[in-house]
Parts: C-alpha cells; structure tokens; sequence
C-alpha cells in the first residue's frame, strides 16, 4: 500500500507569514507553483498555507494592494497536514472531505507537500486499487445513510434501505470478527 511519504512532493517552498502578498505571487509565478507553505513563527506554532485562490479571492477580488498586504492575512492556519504514513486512498478522502487540493506532510517537522496532482500521477490506485477495511465501509455507509435521510426523509423507503446496508456491513464485520476468536473449552 502507498502512503503519503511514497508519492509526496520533497521540494518544498515556504514563505513567512510576514511577507507581502506580492513576494509570495512573485515566489509562486518564479516556482510555478500554486501554493506556498506558510512557516510556523515557533516550535508550538502550526504550519500555515497560502495558495493562489487565496490571493486571487481574498486580494484581487476586492482590490486590496498585494505590496501592503501581508500573507498572515489571507492564508490558512492552522492547516490540514498529513502524516507521512497515511495510507494514499485516506489522503484522498482526507481531501474529499475537507474539500482542500493539497497538504502539508508533517512528522517532526515539514517534510513535503501532497496534492490531489500527486494522487493522480504517482500513485498505483489504478493498477492496484484498495479496498476499504470493513470498517472504514460502514463508516462510508453511515455517511451516505444520514446524508439519503436528510435528504429523502427519515420515513423514507431509501432511507430504510441505505441503514439497512449499514446493518449488513456490521453483521459481516461482526461474523469476522467471531471467526478470528480462538475456541477456548
């Protein structure tokens, strides 16, 4: 299984939160990046992101001068950050849920950037794709069950049916879960 640290970008560039947001598009266009890591101004203090959306929604969209601002004023911080060892599918339910493209690796320090880019182009989910642990599919199927519900009514026949796979899931999960005990007499 592939996990963060395997498809992650090394290379990475970071940016103090003091700086203008005009060095940072100015950093960004010179490294052809998209976003920036914003560096902790302390040990406790965490990592931040600043990413081309945030200039173009929060500077250019109301017309704010990028020489004045300061990147601490439109980044992310804290920010989602990923562990070097997540599995590449739960970085990318990571990001699906939280709706972000990309991440800071962090295990005692920074160690590179994940994006959706690199899911895409170094991973091997589609020579090898992984199936969800039984567990993490009855969560998936919790989710979808309350969203169907909310959604088509609690008294609803979809509503019934998406909780009755969660049912099923849980049965499974517990017949495993018997077969692995040992018989002690």
């Amino acid at each position: 299984m592939m996990n963060a640290a395997d498809i992650m970008t090394r290379e990475v560039v970071t940016i103090s939160g003091s700086a203008t947001v005009a060095e940072a598009v100015k950093l960004m266009k010179d490294k052809g990046l998209r976003a920036l890591i914003v560096e902790p101004r302390s040990e406790t203090d965490p990592y931040g992101m600043v990413t081309e959306t945030d200039v173009v929604y929060k500077v250019v969209a109301h017309g704010h001068d990028p020489k004045v601002m300061r990147v601490y004023e439109i980044m992310t911080k804290p920010c989602v950050v990923v562990n070097p060892e997540l599995g590449v599918e739960y970085v990318a339910r990571l990001f699906a849920q939280t709706r972000i493209r990309r991440a800071p690796v962090i295990q005692n320090g920074l160690l590179g950037v994940i994006s959706v880019s690199d899911i895409l182009r170094k991973s091997d989910f589609v020579e090898i794709p992984k199936q969800l642990f039984l567990e993490d599919r009855i969560e998936v199927a919790r989710e979808e069950a309350r969203a169907i519900c909310k959604e088509k009514g609690e008294t609803s026949r979809d509503c019934a049916v998406a909780w009755d796979t969660v049912e099923e899931l849980k049965a499974i999960a517990a017949d495993q879960r018997r077969q692995k005990q040992p018989i002690t007499r």
